[in-house]
């Protein structure tokens, strides 16, 4: 059952413009994005600059006190939207419980850069990033997919990875499309990966699709987090099942009646505060177990 701050959700999601629909406004969107992002408020950072990490802009939070390590944040929007400044209040908030260095990451966008445009800018920041600590990758939806394919293509670079309702099937080939659909229409997840995919090829390519892949079991411990009442609810929960069938130190969590994107809104959905908890704990476990952490 939805909870009623995801019921109004949805019914706000039901009345605005659609992705898929001929008249949207892909600049606009991302402009109006920007503009409700920047009047959130905001948690105080001790250090907050912006930097280049190799060619690839990004945006660095070190809170006071900061324990060793980075966390690498890939933000999400189906790939087309939102950036670092979209994703500042959960990134500072996200340094702040994790009291670690958070890196969140500008990679570039389609349609104007398609795949693999995003995860070669997140291999550069990985190679650019040379601070002693454990690094860590964390993402939500399309983000969870670039930290996820990041873990797989750099294998052994990542201490840790958090998947927060990853997205991760081109296909839409999991139940959960027709059965939690609230607040995401099909056929929106189905306009996201042709904005993103170069060709039809891609849509078969691990480092597009990660369930594909056959270096799962190179992963570090992961946490994947999943909405009860989202598409992409199945999706995640089979990887979760497919890293522990191959042996990766695994925890998946569904957040019983939310929807997909509650992780970013605190001020709406009383979920997003305890899901932040859990990642910070998550990783703060792993620090302990890394050598030198």
């Amino acid at each position: 059952m939805l909870h009623p701050e995801a019921r109004l959700a949805v019914e706000q999601y039901d009345g605005e413009p659609k992705v898929f629909d001929e008249a949207f406004d892909v600049a606009a969107s991302r402009a109006q994005a920007r503009e409700a992002a920047a009047a959130e408020p905001r948690e105080d950072v001790a250090q907050v600059s912006d930097v280049d990490a190799g060619g690839v802009p990004c945006r660095l939070y070190r809170p006071a006190d900061a324990l060793p390590g980075v966390v690498v944040h890939l933000h999400g929007g189906g790939f087309v939207f939102h950036d670092v400044e979209v994703h500042d209040a959960s990134a500072r908030r996200l340094a702040n419980r994790t009291r670690t260095a958070v890196l969140s990451v500008d990679y570039r966008r389609p349609p104007e850069h398609r795949f693999p445009a995003a995860p070669d800018d997140v291999d550069t920041v990985l190679a650019w990033w040379q601070e002693e600590g454990p690094l860590f990758l964390h993402g939500d939806s399309a983000g969870a997919n670039l930290a996820l394919v990041a873990a797989l293509r750099n294998p052994g670079r990542a201490a840790g990875v958090v998947l927060v309702y990853p997205f991760l099937d081109p296909r839409a080939g999991f139940d959960s499309y027709d059965t939690a659909a609230e607040g995401f229409d099909r056929r929106e997840a189905a306009w996201y990966w042709q904005q993103y995919a170069a060709g039809p090829a891609d849509l078969d390519d691990p480092d597009l699709a990660p369930l594909l892949s056959d270096r799962l079991a190179t992963l570090p411990p992961t946490l994947v987090v999943t909405a009860e009442h989202d598409p992409l609810r199945d999706e995640g929960e089979h990887l979760a099942s497919l890293l522990a069938e191959a042996g990766v130190r695994v925890v998946g969590t569904r957040y019983l009646g939310q929807v997909h994107g509650f992780w970013r809104h605190d001020r709406v959905f009383p979920a997003a505060e305890p899901l932040m908890g859990q990642a910070a704990a998550f990783l703060d476990g792993l620090r302990s177990r890394t050598p030198g952490a």
